[in-house]
């Protein structure tokens, strides 16, 4: 803990009124428009907000069963929620302010290895480490799969599976507590969170973690997932327009009127199809049996005698336009305003209940330019074992909302390319306030359809998302990724101002999710907000395959997987990967020398290397044990697990393998780009996890308050994996196959 901490937190202990430290029909919404209100957890009924009077200071609120509801904000670091309720741009009514000023805060809560997303959620719900729950990366090879294959850390069996005969472990090394829980007769919910999905996860072709008891709560909600249509932007003007009065009658029919005259482009402006087989979703092209051509028409909603076009109405002219009312997940057209919030657009007719939004960027009111955009589509995975629950948040909260796509503002998806900058961040900003709505809104739904749920786990996705597009805050990161020249003093000021504002705008956002659903579950429960991990700015992008090539390695015996600044370099070993090719003595030889290659990649350019010890990029290296009796290939340690790779490794901060641009840029002070050599080069976002867990920009949040928890707490230092036995110490189970501890000294 530094010296600014240890002042911070001395002096916030000391106060005893003190600012808080440390730290489709629409859905029914709390907070519309940006405001929650002033509501209090529950009802707190007019009390001001340094006045929490707890009923009941011993816990015991007269025989009622504890609760948990633990609400994890996927990336929020604890000195930002601190630095923000200080400044007041959390509020002290909020949900991170009062649960802090009510309970235990601690200052370093170090993550999993690697701090990845899938890593750490895993080893939050099981209370193990990565090597045993058998979650290295956010993606990452099966050991007994093709050296080409992959599979997601979200969709891999949660501790091990058997490798001869493949199929599931007849002894997992990790268990989600959920399992544990509910064996003892515990109900538990979980809304959105990695590992509950109700799904069958499957490794070359067989089911090595069949989706009941291990990914299956009392009411389980799958994260959503990509509905076959990405994104694209739209540029419009005055003359794809014209009149169509069959059109002006249908929306008059709707309730919906023009001061000026309604104007439709004259062609559709996309045709794309879908399945109506709830097995398969959607594509550009017009293959699939629901087809779709959408057109759009220009309204004027403003009564001021001018022509003043505001309103795009978007509708799929195979359908026409409706009258309504429509019940979720339909939506009907999509009526979006410019200047407003981006309209829900559900895929009619889609068997997977797939849907995207569109949003207006740009509108002049003679429409002589027009800028919109169409978000990708999406939907809930219909997996068979929990398809009630997933129908009812269609039913009742929507399809899948539109999550904060990277590939817009990157410009990876068509049609942006010519989108000025700030309209393109304006548009991420808008899918980041719906997103997290509509997920808080699946929190609120679980919790209050389901009140007797001893232990709750409703997973949000910011502050994640703009932390990796906005983290601009190291002189070393260039504001134009194209120009290596806009770093240190040449870095575009108002950028970097404007970047800085969106970060808070992502912590004020999930800070309104943890409200709502705090007050959804009432004073009652202990309230339990956690991160996976913590954030890091970056300003090199790393190419590891170069990396190896340059040290005269053969990569055609390898497989590299990198998520974030986290590597697994794997050897194509025979009989262990299915067709590995690679001998034991090979193997050997090809061990030593990738280590040696990632131990001594350095960067030797001053202008960024000066955080760097000895300009070595990579702060940890470990190996897979060459002798064990498992054999060669096989063994495991203390650090490397069944499915690590052979060689394991996490770069320093400010060095990331995502990023790299294509075409590349050099950076300020190096060669030219090569893409068959280069290896370190500019990057196209700003921000990253996956660093050394240890370090204390990698460390995530813990914050809990609640009958069951003491208030005026501060844990100086606690690791994620101590979240679970906290947990079952609460509702009175004892944990199972956890590598961490009992929080005591956070329970009454």
């Amino acid at each position: 803990m530094n010296l600014k901490t240890f002042v911070s937190v001395t002096s916030a202990m000391s106060l005893v009124a003190s600012i808080a430290w440390t730290a489709t029909a629409t859905p029914a919404r709390a907070g519309q428009g940006g405001d929650n209100g002033d509501r209090g957890f529950g009802d707190s009924r007019g009390h001001d907000a340094d006045q929490d009077q707890d009923q009941d200071h011993d816990g015991g609120h007269h025989g009622r069963k504890p609760r948990v509801v633990m609400i994890s904000l996927d990336g929020a670091k604890p000195d930002f929620i601190q630095k923000f309720i200080e400044e007041g741009v959390l509020p002290r009514d909020g949900g991170l302010a009062r649960l802090s000023r009510r309970g235990a805060v601690a200052l370093q809560n170090v993550t999993a290895s690697p701090s990845l997303t899938a890593v750490s959620h895993i080893a939050i719900a099981t209370g193990s480490t990565a090597v045993h729950n058998d979650i290295p990366s956010n993606t990452f090879e099966p050991i007994v799969g093709p050296i080409s294959g992959s599979i997601s850390g979200f969709a891999a069996p949660i501790g091990g599976y058997s490798e001869n005969p493949l199929g599931p472990s007849p002894h997992p090394t990790a268990v989600p507590l959920w399992v544990q829980l509910r064996q003892q007769g515990k109900k538990v919910v979980t809304a959105t969170w990695p590992g509950g999905d109700g799904a069958d996860i499957s490794i070359n072709k067989t089911v090595v973690q069949p989706a009941q008891p291990t990914r299956i709560t009392d009411f389980t909600v799958p994260f959503g997932a990509f509905g076959g249509i990405g994104a694209q932007g739209f540029s419009l003007s005055r003359g794809d327009f014209t009149a169509d009065p069959s059109i002006v009658a249908a929306l008059q029919a709707a309730g919906h009127f023009s001061f000026s005259p309604v104007l439709v482009t004259s062609a559709p402006i996309e045709t794309f199809s879908c399945s109506a087989a709830a097995t398969a979703t959607c594509t550009n092209a017009s293959t699939l049996d629901v087809k779709y051509s959408i057109r759009v028409a220009a309204i004027d909603t403003t009564n001021d005698r001018k022509v003043n076009y505001d309103t795009l109405v978007f509708f799929d002219a195979n359908r026409g336009i409706t009258a309504g009312p429509f019940h979720a997940p339909s939506t009907g057209p999509a009526y979006v305003k410019f200047g407003g919030e981006n309209a829900p657009f559900f895929f009619e007719g889609s068997g997977a209940k797939v849907g995207a939004a569109y949003f207006v960027s740009a509108l002049s009111p003679d429409l002589s330019v027009v800028r919109f955009a169409r978000y990708g589509a999406n939907y809930i995975p219909r997996n068979t074992p929990v398809l009630a629950d997933v129908d009812d948040i269609n039913n009742n909260i929507g399809f899948w909302r539109p999550q904060a796509d990277f590939r817009i503002p990157e410009r990876l998806s068509p049609g942006f390319t010519n989108f000025p900058d700030v309209e393109i961040e304006t548009m991420f900003e808008d899918m980041v306030k719906t997103f997290v709505r509509y997920q808080a809104n699946i929190g609120e739904r679980a919790i209050k359809t389901h009140p007797d749920a001893d232990l709750v786990m409703v997973y949000i996705e910011q502050p994640d998302g703009s932390e990796h597009q906005f983290l601009l805050t190291d002189p070393r990161q260039g504001t134009n990724p194209t120009d290596p020249n806009s770093i240190g003093a040449n870095q575009d000021a108002a950028k970097v101002k404007r970047y800085a504002s969106y970060i808070r705008f992502a912590y004020q956002t999930a800070d309104k999710a943890v409200k709502q659903i705090a007050d959804a579950a009432g004073r009652d429960s202990n309230v339990i907000v956690v991160s996976d991990h913590g954030f890091a700015p970056f300003h090199t992008s790393v190419n590891l395959t170069n990396i190896l090539r340059n040290a005269g390695i053969d990569t055609n015996k390898v497989g590299i997987r990198t998520s974030g600044p986290a590597a697994d370099i794997y050897i194509n070993l025979q009989n262990r990967e299915l067709g590995g090719t690679v001998d034991l003595a090979t193997y050997r030889t090809l061990v030593a020398q990738i280590t040696d290659a990632v131990k001594n990649a350095v960067d030797p350019n001053a202008r960024f290397n000066y955080s760097l010890k000895d300009q070595r990029i990579f702060t940890v290296v470990e190996t897979r044990p060459l002798q064990c009796d498992a054999g060669t290939g096989q063994c495991i340690s203390k650090t490397i697990g069944q499915d690590y790779g052979d060689v394991f490794a996490l770069m320093a901060p400010g060095y990331n393998f995502d990023g790299i641009q294509n075409p590349g840029v050099a950076r300020q002070g190096d060669a030219p780009f090569n893409a068959a050599t280069t290896m370190l080069s500019m990057p196209n976002f700003y921000g990253a996890h996956g660093h050394d867990p240890e370090l204390s920009v990698m460390s995530a949040t813990f914050i809990a308050a609640g009958p069951q928890i003491r208030k005026d707490t501060v844990v100086r230092h606690m690791r994620n994996i101590d979240v679970a036995p906290t947990i079952m110490r609460i509702l009175g189970s004892a944990p199972q196959l956890v590598d961490g501890e009992v929080l005591g000294q956070v329970l009454r």
